[in-house]
C-alpha cells in the first residue's frame, strides 16, 4: 500500500521545497507546521552547519511521521490544509523572514516547532524563536533540555522561564498522543506557555512510524535515516538524561511497525538505518524485531544496513549478536565510557564489566560489525597521564575500531547535574557549551585548561599512523572494508583536529553565513568575513589532504602486506590467564580488585 492509499478522503503530496500537504477537495484554509531541528554555535558564534551533516535526527523523523498522520486524519477539520515543512539546521539554512512570509501569505495560521532541542542547542533555538515571535508567530520548543530540566530540578530554570515570559511555549515529554491537541491549540491561537506530559509516557506499538522523505535524508552523509525501535533504559548511569526523560521501562514498537518503516524507506531508495535506542539490547522486543528484519533480508532478499547502540554486556544475551549480524547490523555504538572500575562505579555504570570488554568486541567482529566506542574524560580520578595510559591500553588490548571522546558534562536532566546544583557547585552558565567538548564544571585533579588539553591530546594519542594501520589490518582479518575503515577513522580524527568539532556534530564541507551569528555578537564586515572564511576553507583542505596522505599510507602498508607479522594482543582469543598479564586488568588498584573477585568465583566453582 502506498502512502497516498492510507486515506480515501485526502491526497498526500510531496512538494519539492520540504513541504508535505494533505489537501481536501474544498477550498481549504492553510495551517503551516514548520519543524526545525536547530543546530548550535561554534566558539565564534556562527551556526554549525554543513552541506551534508552526519547524524540524522530521530525526533524530526518521529514528529514528521506523527504530523503526517494528524494531517491525514484532518485533526484541524476537513476544510484545513495542513502543510508540513521540515528543516534540519545542521544541513539547511533557516531563513526566518521567508518562513514568516510563507505563513502570513497563507492567512497567518501556523506553528514553528523546535524539535529535539538538546541543551547545547537551546540558545540557538531561543534566538530563532525570538525572530519568529517578533512577527507574532506561535513557537513551541521541545526536546531533552526542556524535559530534563522539568524532570530533575525543583524549580523552572531562568532560561526556560524567560522563554515562557516572552510568549514561547515549551513542551516537556513525548508528543505521541498529544500532537492533536498541540496543533488544535496553535490553530485556535490559544497555546499555553507549558505542556508538561512527563508523567504520561506513551506506548509506541501501533503509533505512526518515524519517517522522512528521501530528499531530506539525502542531506545526510551516507543517506542514512533513523528510527527508535524503543525507548527507556533499565540502567542508572548518573551522567545520562535518557532514564529521567524517557524512563527506565522498555517501551517498544512492534515488528510490524519496524517492517512498515523499513519498506517505506526502501521504496524511496533509502537502505541505511540508524536505530537510535540508547540501548537496543535492552529493548524487550529486540528478538521479534531482529527476526522480522532477518526474514526481510534472507527470505525476501531485501538489502539494507543498520547501525545500533548497545551496552557492554549485550554479548551475554543469548542469540542477540548473531541475530543482529543476520539482520544487517554492520556498525555498533558501544558505551564503553571508561576502563577504570572506579570511574564506572562512581558514575553508577555498574553494568560495565572490564573483564567482558574483549569478549564483547570480538563477538561483534565475528558477525562483521564495525565497533565504535565512546570514552568519557574527566571522571574524578582522571589525570592527563591516566587518560593517556588508558587510551594506550585500549589501543593494544581491546579490538575497538573507532574510539571517540567526550568531556564529562553534567547535562540538565541527569543525576549528576541535579546533585551538583543541590551542592552549589559552580557550573558553566552558557548552555551552548554543554556539547561534551567544553569544560563545564570544576574537576578535582585538573584545571579546566588541563582537562581541555587532555581531551585534545586524546585524539592524537589514539589516531596515530601506527594505530590507524593496526585497525585497518584488523578489519582485513574479519573481512570488513579496509577502505571504509580508513575513511571513517579519517573523518573522526579530522572533525576533532581540523574542524575543532566533535565527530557527532560534523559533516561534509562547513557552511558559514555572515548574518547567522549568535545574538549579541556583531556582524563582521563582508570583506573581513569572506576573506577569513575563504582562508579557512583553503587551509582546512590543505590539512585534510595531509591527513588523507598519512591515513592512506597506513592503508597501503596493509594492502602490500608490510608489518603483517606484528603480534596483535587485542585479536588473540580471550583466555583466563590474561587476567594476570594484560594491563587492562593490572594498571589500577580497582582493576586488581575486580580480577581478585573474578578469580575467587572461579576458584569456588572449580573447588570440589
Amino acid at each position: 500500500m502506498t502512502e497516498g492509499d492510507r486515506t480515501g478522503s485526502a491526497m498526500l503530496l510531496c512538494e519539492p521545497f520540504g513541504i508535505d500537504s494533505v489537501k481536501s477537495s474544498m477550498s481549504p484554509s492553510t495551517f503551516h507546521l514548520i519543524l526545525i531541528k536547530p543546530s548550535h554555535y561554534d566558539d565564534e558564534g556562527y551556526v554549525i552547519q554543513w552541506v551534508r551533516s552526519s547524524i540524522p535526527s530521530n525526533t524530526m523523523a518521529a514528529i514528521y511521521g506523527l504530523a503526517r498522520d494528524c494531517a491525514e486524519r484532518q485533526v484541524l477539520g476537513s476544510n484545513v490544509q495542513v502543510s508540513i515543512t521540515a528543516l534540519d539546521e545542521t544541513n539547511t539554512r533557516i531563513k526566518p523572514r521567508e518562513l514568516v512570509r510563507m505563513v502570513q501569505d497563507a492567512g497567518g495560521h501556523g506553528l514553528i516547532a523546535m524539535v529535539g532541542v538538546q541543551t547545547n542547542q537551546f540558545p540557538r533555538a531561543i534566538d530563532l524563536a525570538r525572530e519568529f515571535r517578533r512577527s507574532d508567530l506561535q513557537v513551541c520548543i521541545g526536546g531533552f533540555h526542556v524535559s530534563g530540566c522539568l524532570a530533575m530540578l525543583p524549580t523552572i530554570p531562568s532560561d526556560l522561564q524567560q522563554a515562557m515570559d516572552e510568549g514561547i511555549s515549551l513542551f516537556a515529554g513525548e508528543v505521541e498522543g498529544h500532537l492533536d491537541r498541540l496543533l488544535q491549540d496553535a490553530y485556535s491561537g490559544a497555546m499555553p506557555s507549558l505542556y508538561n506530559v512527563m508523567k504520561d509516557p506513551p506506548g509506541l506499538e501501533g503509533q505512526p512510524v518515524p519517517y522522512l522523505p528521501a530528499y531530506l535524508v539525502h542531506r545526510m552523509s551516507g543517506a542514512r535515516t533513523s528510527f527508535d525501535a524503543g525507548r527507556g533504559c533499565p540502567f542508572l548511569c548518573s551522567f545520562c538524561t535518557i532514564i529521567n526523560v524517557q524512563g527506565r521501562k522498555s517501551r517498544f514498537r512492534s515488528a510490524d511497525d519496524i517492517e512498515q518503516l523499513v519498506r517505506m524507506n526502501l521504496a524511496q531508495g533509502i537502505h541505511k538505518f540508524f536505530v537510535t535506542d540508547d540501548n537496543f539490547a535492552r529493548n524487550q522486543a529486540w528478538e521479534s524485531i531482529l527476526d522480522r528484519l532477518i526474514h526481510l533480508r534472507e527470505a525476501e532478499g531485501l538489502q539494507f544496513k543498520i547501525t545500533i547502540q548497545v551496552d557492554t554486556m549485550c554479548h551475554k544475551i543469548p542469540r542477540f549478536i548473531d541475530k543482529a549480524g543476520r539482520a544487517g547490523v554492520d556498525r555498533v555504538f558501544i558505551g564503553l565510557e571508561s576502563i577504570n572500575p572506579d570511574s564506572l562505579e562512581g558514575s553508577r555504570k555498574h553494568q560495565n564489566k572490564i573483564t567482558e570488554y574483549r569478549s564483547m568486541l570480538q563477538a561483534w567482529h565475528k558477525v562483521g560489525a564495525l565497533t565504535l566506542a565512546g570514552l568519557i574524560l574527566g571522571f574524578p580520578t582522571d589525570t592527563p597521564d591516566s587518560i593517556t595510559r588508558d587510551i594506550q591500553i585500549i589501543q593494544k588490548e581491546l579490538p575497538i575500531d573507532l574510539l571517540y571522546f567526550f568531556i564529562l558534562t553534567p547535562l540538565p536532566g541527569s543525576q549528576d547535574h541535579k546533585e551538583l546544583c543541590e551542592q552549589g557547585v559552580p557550573l558553566a552558565t552558557d548552555m551552548n557549551t554543554y556539547d561534551s567538548v567544553h569544560v563545564t564544571m570544576p574537576h578535582a585533579r585538573m584545571s579546566g585548561e588541563e582537562l581541555l588539553n587532555a581531551y585534545q591530546q586524546a585524539w592524537d594519542t589514539y589516531y596515530t599512523p601506527e594505530h590507524v594501520e593496526t585497525v585497518i589490518r584488523r578489519a582485513e582479518s574479519w573481512q570488513f572494508s579496509m577502505n571504509k575503515v580508513k575513511w571513517m577513522m579519517l573523518s573522526f580524527y579530522a572533525a576533532a583536529k581540523v574542524e575543532g568539532i566533535h565527530p557527532m556534530d560534523s559533516g561534509i564541507f562547513r557552511r558559514k553565513y555572515r548574518r547567522d551569528r549568535r545574538v549579541g555578537l556583531p556582524h563582521e564586515h563582508p570583506i573581513i568575513f569572506y576573506a577569513r572564511y575563504g582562508w579557512e576553507i583553503v587551509s582546512k583542505h590543505v590539512r585534510y589532504v595531509g591527513l588523507y596522505m598519512t591515513f592512506h599510507r597506513a592503508y597501503r602498508r596493509v594492502m602490500t602486506g608490510a608489518g603483517s607479522g606484528v603480534d596483535d594482543v587485542a585479536m588473540q582469543p580471550v583466555h583466563v590467564d590474561e587476567l594476570n598479564t594484560l594491563e587492562l586488568f593490572t594498571a589500577t588498584p580497582a582493576a586488581h580488585m575486580v580480577v581478585e573477585k573474578i578469580q575467587k568465583k572461579l576458584a569456588a566453582v572449580t573447588t570440589p
